[in-house]
């Protein structure tokens, strides 16, 4: 039999309304996206975080804020229902959030950093993403209390911030699950 591909009405019928998007239980995850020059990989950010339900997402530095309309175009309306807050400084938030107990994780290439398979996660924890070519501030690292990061089998350093927050946040999302 071949496959029937469901179409947008169809699919938009099975679909939780913003509201009840709004009101649903979030996973544990918070992010930080310090200095984050791209509005398109936000932007990414911001649909990647809807789909996996992400508690808070923290835009600081340079990084853009919705609404913005090249936002919007790689959100496709996620901004309406994923929570945000702008903080210039992303050290302002990792020490609130350390004051609630949760843990803080970089992203980024450390000599102290684990492949991300190895994460382990036993409590809330707000991962921390950096610029797509400086990567996390020096400063913000020194506030992190682990970092991992996606092994590169070719010449590239790294993922595309975007496509590495979908990387980490769904590995995420199966250790939380298990």
């Amino acid at each position: 039999m071949p496959l029937h591909k469901l179409s947008f009405d169809e699919i938009q019928k099975i679909k939780p309304s913003k509201t009840q998007v709004k009101k649903n239980e979030k996973n544990p995850f918070y992010a930080i996206l310090d200095n984050v020059r791209s509005l398109y990989n936000v932007g990414a950010i911001f649909r990647t975080s809807d789909a996996v339900q992400v508690k808070k997402l923290y835009l600081c530095g340079i990084t853009g804020v919705p609404p913005r309309p090249e936002i919007e175009k790689t959100a496709l309306g996620a901004c309406e229902v994923v929570e945000y807050e702008y903080e210039k400084n992303p050290i302002e938030i990792i020490k609130k959030l350390k004051k609630k107990g949760v843990k803080i994780v970089a992203i980024e290439l450390c000599k102290e950093s684990q492949d991300f398979r190895k994460m382990k996660i036993e409590s809330e924890t707000c991962f921390v993403f950096g610029h797509e070519v400086f990567g996390v501030g020096d400063e913000v690292l020194k506030y992190c209390d682990e970092a991992y990061y996606v092994p590169m089998h070719g010449r590239a350093n790294s993922l595309n911030v975007a496509t590495c927050f979908g990387v980490i946040m769904y590995e995420a999302l199966k250790k939380l699950k298990k």
